[in-house]
């Protein structure tokens, strides 16, 4: 057993339950502040609630499954056992928010089986976190049951409020969508998919995507969500406006009448609530990765966290394209087109991005656009087989680049793009990572965008779940770590294979950068850090300093400050963070360009200072490697003045700090660029107040003397 582990289980008890005698199963968290009920009523269907600091918070919920090939299983159950245990372990992140993660829950297990002639078994097990509770299905190995077709799961909250809802519509192929803010009654996902003319997606109920998040009106915060997503479909939750309730609503196929195959025995992902009375307390909650197994892959150590630059904004804007403009004919290249002299992935610009890395405490580059087939990348049915993930442009001379950047002490970042054609990747897989071992490349951003090949399927259906995680399970093999766009949404698998980096699953800073609606206001990023980030670590690309960019594109900007592009790289984790701005502009701005020389990827604390849902965050964070401190704090469209307390610094040590805050002038759209930068005096137990403009943030860099 390792030394960094500590395992304490206790079996407390034992009980044999009969379907007459009705007792109540019952668990509560360690610290008794949340409750779980479980029974099965007088039909024997079985059902629970959820009951926090003495207020019950999810009524009477019903669960069970509807199958193509057997018969439903939702009632005429019997309790044969329960059990109950306590486990308590302190597990470390080889990367992460945080060094030491307490994993310290009570287990309870019911076994039922069904009074009917099928006598079809089924367990039920709920955890109880102090921060929430983790629920799911395990189906045992049966005689005459060998495998289910799940038409769907009947897993329901049913709420006894009418919540504040941060949600996004329950789309089967993408998460890349504002958040709206409305009571629970108000949902209406339809109506939102109508109004923004989504064609290219999928959204068929009235359902949300999961993390939704909700505040009630004592102040409990809550948010659905679920961990552990392996080999089933994701969960969309479809919404009960009349009764406030939430049921499960699968990611389905085109091609299959039923969501899920599975043979026995096999578990299900679980289901998540995180329960807490204050938003700060939703972050540094570790709900999602301590419901997942431990560390499959042992020694990662060949990944490490890193800041990166990349040939990626240049073509948002319009500077560069990703295709080379031209295209093969047997071994010649002929022109095709208007891209032709724009291609961004040559040797000489990824050469100009190593050497902007390698001086500024960069650890990597992206290189988009390398590899031949982007001419033919979307929207063409026949693009199977159109990417060549090893074949590099005539412009890009791969062996240079990477001869070039391990001279300078910089990685190159692979990039994939399958443009959603799944069997031609598969093929191609262990050539192209045998490739990336080749070069010493330890990082890949992968690409799905568009519809999926084959067709019928959708991104978050268990077709492409099981796509996503073999690619990264297959990475692992040959020390290659993923960070997937177009993604599955992350259920903390970053725990079992460490290689799972982090992954986009959001609409992300591109949007800024060509999105007709005017992209991500000012309320997206504050709402992002309290329902998408508590899945999982994400690339947002921040660091954007040319705000306005007009000299491109005239009728887009980003709709933040400076100083909160500089925030972000605190508020936003993720073990790998780009500078995503052009070299040019990072240049011109050498000033507030030292906080991204300066802040961390890594952390050994996470410590949320305050926060609102949608409103504002601040987060500082503890850096492994230094004992460095970073803070960065985010506000919406309403400027807002913020106290922090400094109680968090480590005892009798002096920092060096600098405040990278909004000017007096500053202002999301009128006065972007205004930021003040100054040296201050912090020690433990000091007190600053900071102003934030509208759209605004500052950012605080503590290095120890």
């Amino acid at each position: 057993m390792k030394n960094n582990i500590y395992i304490f289980i206790f079996i407390l008890g034992l009980l044999s339950c009969s379907n007459e005698k009705k007792e109540v199963a019952q668990i509560s968290s360690p610290n008794s502040n949340i409750k779980v009920n479980f029974n099965l009523n007088t039909e024997g269907k079985p059902f629970y609630t959820v009951i926090f600091n003495n207020k019950t918070v999810v009524d009477t919920s019903f669960l069970g499954f509807e199958f193509t090939n057997v018969k439903a299983l939702l009632d005429n159950f019997k309790i044969v056992n329960t059990y109950t245990t306590a486990f308590n372990e302190t597990w470390q992140m080889p990367w992460g928010e945080q060094l030491d993660v307490v994993n310290h829950y009570n287990e309870l297990r019911i076994e039922l089986e069904e009074t009917s002639e099928l006598n079809r078994k089924v367990n039920i097990v709920f955890k109880a976190y102090n921060d929430g509770i983790g629920f799911r299905y395990e189906f045992p190995e049966q005689s005459g049951w060998t495998e289910v077709l799940v038409k769907d799961e009947h897993t329901e909250f049913n709420l006894t409020e009418d919540y504040k809802t941060f949600w996004i519509p329950g789309d089967w192929d993408i998460y890349e969508h504002l958040y709206n803010t409305t009571k629970l009654s108000k949902i209406d996902a339809l109506q939102y998919a109508n109004h923004k003319n989504l064609a290219q997606t999928y959204i068929p109920e009235n359902a949300v995507n999961t993390p939704v998040t909700m505040v009630g009106n004592d102040g409990t915060h809550l948010s659905f969500h679920e961990a552990a997503l392996i080999d089933y479909s994701g969960m969309t939750l479809k919404v009960d406006t009349k009764d406030l309730g939430l049921k499960s609503n699968l990611v389905g196929s085109e091609n299959n009448e039923y969501k899920v195959k599975r043979s026995l025995p096999f578990n299900t992902p679980w289901r998540t609530i995180q329960i807490a009375d204050n938003a700060a307390d939703l972050i540094e909650s570790k709900l999602i990765v301590n419901l997942n197994e431990p560390n499959k892959l042992n020694d990662v150590s060949w990944f490490t966290p890193m800041k990166y630059t990349g040939i990626w904004w240049e073509m948002h804007l319009g500077k560069s394209s990703w295709d080379y403009g031209m295209t093969q004919n047997m071994n010649t290249w002929t022109d095709s087109g208007d891209a032709h002299g724009k291609h961004g992935a040559t040797t000489e610009n990824a050469k100009r991005f190593i050497d902007f890395s390698a001086k500024n405490n960069i650890g990597g580059v992206l290189v988009e656009g390398w590899n031949t087939g982007w001419e033919h990348w979307i929207g063409f049915e026949d693009r199977e087989g159109v990417f060549d993930f090893v074949t590099p442009y005539p412009d890009y001379d791969i062996d240079e680049v990477t001869r070039y950047a391990k001279e300078n002490g910089v990685e190159i970042i692979m990039h994939h793009e399958t443009s959603a054609a799944t069997e031609t990747y598969e093929k191609q897989q262990d050539t192209a990572y045998a490739l990336m071992q080749h070069y010493g490349m330890h990082s890949v951003k992968s690409g799905y965008v568009g519809k999926i090949l084959p067709k019928g399927e959708y991104h978050h259906g268990q077709y492409m779940v099981n796509q996503y995680n073999n690619a990264a399970i297959k990475a692992a093999k040959y020390r290659v770590a993923v960070n997937a766009h177009e993604p599955i949404k992350a259920t903390g698998l970053r725990r079992t294979y460490p290689n799972i980096i982090s992954r986009e699953g959001l609409r992300g800073q591109e949007f800024n950068a060509w999105s007709s609606d005017g992209g991500n206001p000012p309320e997206h990023l504050p709402i992002v850090a309290f329902t998408r980030m508590l899945s999982g670590p994400i690339d947002y690309t921040p660091g954007i300093f040319n705000i306005k960019f007009d000299e491109y594109k005239k009728d887009n900007q980003v709709n933040t400050t400076i100083a909160q592009q500089l925030a972000l790289y605190v508020v936003i984790y993720s073990p790998i963070q780009m500078a995503a701005d052009l070299v040019e502009h990072y240049e011109a701005n050498p000033e507030p360009l030292q906080f991204i020389r300066d802040v961390g990827v890594d952390w050994s604390e996470t410590k949320v200072l305050n926060g609102e849902v949608g409103d504002y965050v601040t987060i500082a964070r503890k850096e492994r490697e230094t004992g460095n401190w970073f803070v960065g704090g985010i506000t919406d469209e309403n400027a807002r003045t913020l106290d922090l307390a400094f109680d968090f610094l480590d005892d009798n040590q002096n920092y060096e700090v600098i405040l990278y805050k909004d000017g007096e002038n500053a202002h999301w759209n009128d006065n972007p660029l205004d930021i003040d930068i100054e040296e201050i005096e912090i020690t433990k137990g000091s007190k600053l107040t900071v102003a934030l403009a509208e759209g605004g943030g500052f950012a605080i860099s503590l290095k120890k003397k």
